[in-house]
């Protein structure tokens, strides 16, 4: 495997960083995808764009036979200010790469130039793709990709991916065998009571009591109706209701989200949820509207796929430096991938506590330790080239 050079690595480290400061939330990757194009197009990678969606798929040919193995990268920002103080800082007010998607998307960038400049992509027994996915916060723009046919011409064999984790330190990785992530769903509940007074309660039906009822009650479902065994997760991370404190309000509304590591567990505790809260109408004497936002399914790794990873990985770190991964409750909507090919997703370490490059995902101090991005793009390379080279 070619050696990257001081240049190559500056040039990955200034592209996270451009990334980095001009992020766009989901489906307003505009400019986003304008540089990806840029990128692709400098590096002789044929490029696809859409005419309504952001995102965009690079493709190297190879000269011989062969499968295509696709890599993904997710190009979305979060709506978080950010408060990291680096003089990369996001310039657009009110959005943030919290979430790492811009050294996902500068390692696969980088990884197309190396392919390139190392002569691999004209040796290549098969082809390269590159999905560069909008929304992948949104939990829809796997969907909406593959819906735009990004699986077929050449048709993708295997599927990809990388995802930044300030749980292991830069230098090391981490392969999910079989189940990755959680799904995750969305939930509301309306509850129509009688205002009053709040002095004179009798003359009033309380909807916030109802819901508060309803908050006690979900956290019955995953310690009472799901296996010790199996996980679920139910979340209410947003509860309105009132303007005033001595007036029994007329509505209350309800958010929450739901996460389960099984299709089974999953339509059992939505279930459960529509029963607590039609059981609201009789015990409270309120209306009820109970609406579910379907979000991902569960994320499930192909074994071999997952294998490919984990021995590229152990070619580029030592095996030291690489570990399978339990299952987490985090969502990931690489799984619509994952359910139309042989697909992996893996965890690449970017902490560095001694340099306070230790924030968790989401979080608005989040960084990450430069030092993941030539690991992602070494460890990428590898597995494209066991891959094509097995064809």
């Amino acid at each position: 495997m070619p050696e990257s050079h001081p240049g190559f690595s500056q040039w990955l480290v200034d592209v996270r960083r451009y990334l980095h400061a001009h992020p766009e939330t989901a489906y307003k990757e505009v400019k986003t995808t304008e540089k990806i194009v840029e990128i692709l197009s400098d590096a002789r990678v044929e490029v696809q764009t859409f005419p309504d969606l952001t995102g965009a798929v690079g493709l190297i040919r190879g000269t011989g036979e062969g499968p295509t193995i696709a890599l993904r990268a997710d190009i979305d920002a979060l709506p978080i200010e950010e408060l990291s103080g680096a003089p990369y800082t996001s310039r657009n007010l009110g959005a943030m790469h919290a979430c790492g998607h811009d050294a996902n998307t500068a390692i696969m960038l980088g990884l197309a130039r190396k392919i390139q400049d190392s002569g691999l992509g004209s040796a290549l027994r098969g082809n390269v793709k590159f999905l560069f996915q909008p929304a992948e916060e949104k939990g829809a723009g796997a969907k909406a990709m593959i819906e735009r046919g990004v699986l077929e011409k050449p048709r993708v064999g295997c599927i990809i991916a990388g995802h930044m984790s300030t749980d292991l330190a830069v230098g090391t990785v981490g392969v999910f065998m079989g189940l990755g992530y959680a799904s995750s769903d969305v939930f509301e509940l309306a509850i129509r009571g009688k205002g009053a007074h709040g002095a004179r309660p009798e003359e009033g039906i309380d909807p916030v009591v109802a819901g508060a009822s309803f908050v006690t009650a979900v956290q019955s479902i995953a310690a009472r109706n799901v296996k010790p065994t199996e996980a679920a997760v139910v979340t209410v991370g947003k509860f309105t209701a009132g303007d005033a404190p001595n007036v029994i309000p007329e509505f209350a509304h309800l958010e929450g989200t739901v996460r389960a590591l099984s299709p089974e567990v999953r339509e059992h505790v939505i279930r459960r949820l529509r029963q607590i809260a039609e059981g609201l109408e009789p015990a409270f004497l309120v209306k009820t509207q109970f609406l579910l936002h379907e979000g991902c399914p569960p994320c499930v790794n192909d074994e071999a796929v997952a294998r490919l990873l984990y021995e590229s990985s152990m070619e580029v770190l030592g095996a030291a430096n690489v570990a399978y991964l339990p299952p987490v409750m985090a969502s990931e909507d690489f799984a619509y991938f994952a359910l139309e090919r042989p697909s992996a997703i893996m965890r690449l370490g970017c902490a560095d506590r001694e340099k306070g490059k230790a924030h968790p995902l989401h979080s608005p101090y989040f960084d990450i330790a430069e030092g993941v991005l030539e690991v992602g793009v070494n460890v990428f390379f590898e597995a494209v080239s066991r891959y094509t080279a097995s064809a």
